[in-house]
């Protein structure tokens, strides 16, 4: 990921929204929701979700999959381990066991 990637990525998950459908998709895991469910849960108008996801699907941080009728969406983890691969480049300057904390924070404990 370059730098022009990451801002992108931070833009899109600057905005109440966005950053809200992100962790809702994060949630919901590898079964994903599709765009109707996500507006609901959220309160969202479907034409202010589907620009929503579009930016987010923009940024690499959701993909989405045809589902029949509808289109379900998940949280791109390969985008979002890239965004923290990113963020993380230079940790602790040379001295990564120092990130290790933060490293275990944000794993996965289901």
């Amino acid at each position: 990921m370059d730098i022009n990637d990451a801002l992108s990525a931070f833009g899109a998950l600057s905005q109440k929204t966005r950053l809200d459908v992100f962790r809702l998709l994060i949630n919901a895991g590898p079964e994903g929701m599709s765009a109707g469910d996500v507006g609901e849960v959220l309160g969202v108008r479907q034409n202010t979700m589907s620009a929503n996801l579009s930016i987010l699907l923009q940024a690499g941080l959701v993909r989405n999959e045809r589902d029949g009728r509808s289109i379900r969406y998940f949280a791109d983890l390969d985008g979002t381990k890239d965004l923290l691969t990113f963020l993380m480049a230079d940790c602790c300057g040379g001295h990564p066991e120092l990130c290790a904390q933060v490293m275990e924070t944000v794993e996965c404990r289901k």
